[in-house]
């Protein structure tokens, strides 16, 4: 029986055995288009500023557990160098990683008219999974969902906290980037669930790739180094964890800040006894985004 013809077909198998055929089911069902290509292109700037202190960031917060901080002990990478027994953020395997996850967060900024940009969301999914790597990696689920959320809240307050972006782009540009990364967090999914196992094929071999490589080619730039802090000046700090705004006139980038003070607070006594989650960066001020 054919569905209406005001409805969709989508056949649950090609969901399963054709990435081409499971981005265009996920792109019409949350709406993926013009616009958001349009917001990402424009707004690509904006979130490469934000690039550096959101790795931090991140690290910062992975180190704060046990059962995250322990993926950083073994070598799971293709790093070679050292490797602390108890990691911290300038640990060297520490630093390798932010490197990667710098240039994965530049990928996100890239053109998402290619299919190449979805094949290789599709990939980052496979390869914490122990696939496609010289070096198996395996990441379960529950952390890489959390942490994507965790980034996805990131840029969303960084970017509705631009002094000078106009409401309308702040938006347009949060709903792009939060389609994006929910469409990374399915092709997560993906590979841990069980749903569609009756398509997959048993024998199907990957192909072990170098990092940052798609089908032989390289498309992550993990060749951008941090910008250097040290010649930044301290901003003033808000209750969130982004600074505020500069004076007019100044020319400074808004979120200088993020990558130095912005992940550092003042101590009291009082948090020697808090939660091991009352460690991140300043308290945060409530938010109806």
């Amino acid at each position: 029986m054919s569905p209406p013809r005001n409805m969709m077909e989508v056949k649950r198998e090609d969901l399963y055995t054709d990435l081409e055929a499971r981005i265009r089911y996920l792109h019409s069902f949350i709406e993926f288009g013009s616009n958001d290509i349009e917001a990402l292109k424009s707004g690509a700037k904006y979130i490469k500023q934000l690039i550096p202190a959101v790795v931090n960031i991140v690290y910062k917060k992975l180190l704060q557990y046990d059962i995250t901080a322990r993926a950083f002990t073994t070598r799971s990478t293709s790093f070679e160098g050292p490797i602390d027994d108890v990691p911290d953020e300038n640990s060297p395997q520490i630093l390798h990683r932010k490197m990667f996850l710098r240039a994965y967060l530049a990928k996100l900024c890239s053109d998402p008219t290619q299919m190449e940009f979805w094949e290789y969301l599709d990939k980052v999914g496979m390869m914490h999974v122990g696939l496609g790597r010289a070096h198996p990696l395996h990441i379960e689920y529950i952390h890489l969902g959390i942490c994507l959320a965790f980034i996805q809240d990131l840029l969303t307050e960084a970017i509705l906290s631009h002094p000078k972006l106009q409401m309308q782009r702040k938006i347009a540009l949060v709903k792009a980037i939060g389609k994006v990364i929910w469409i990374q967090n399915d092709l997560m999914a993906k590979w841990h669930i069980e749903d569609g196992d009756d398509f997959k094929k048993s024998d199907k071999e990957f192909i072990i790739e170098r990092e940052g490589f798609l089908h032989g080619k390289k498309v992550l730039d993990d060749s951008e180094e941090e910008n250097d802090e040290g010649s930044r000046t301290p901003q003033p700090q808000s209750p969130s964890r982004i600074p505020r705004p500069m004076a007019s006139g100044e020319s400074v980038c808004p979120f200088s800040g993020m990558s130095t003070g912005a992940t550092k607070k003042e101590h009291s006594p009082a948090e020697d006894a808090a939660p091991a989650t009352a460690t991140e960066p300043k308290e945060r001020a409530p938010q109806s985004a």
